[in-house]
C-alpha cells in the first residue's frame, strides 16, 4: 500500500526548499562577509582622506 501524504504540506515543503536553494544561490553570488564590507568601507575612507589632504586652499 503506498503511504497516505498530505499534498499540501509536501507544496509548502517543496517552495521551501526552493527557497532556501534560491537564497544559497543568491548568497553566493551577491553576499559578502561583514569583514569584506568594513575593509571595503576603510579603504574608501582612506582614500576619501587622502584625496582631502591633497587639496590646494583657497586663497
Amino acid at each position: 500500500m503506498a503511504e497516505i501524504v498530505n499534498l499540501r504540506l509536501v507544496k509548502k515543503q517543496a517552495a521551501r526548499k526552493a527557497a532556501r536553494s534560491k537564497a544559497d544561490e543568491n548568497a553566493a553570488k551577491f553576499g559578502r562577509s561583514k569583514a569584506e564590507r568594513d575593509l571595503e568601507k576603510a579603504r574608501a575612507d582612506k582614500a576619501a582622506r587622502d584625496l582631502a589632504s591633497h587639496e590646494r586652499a583657497p586663497k
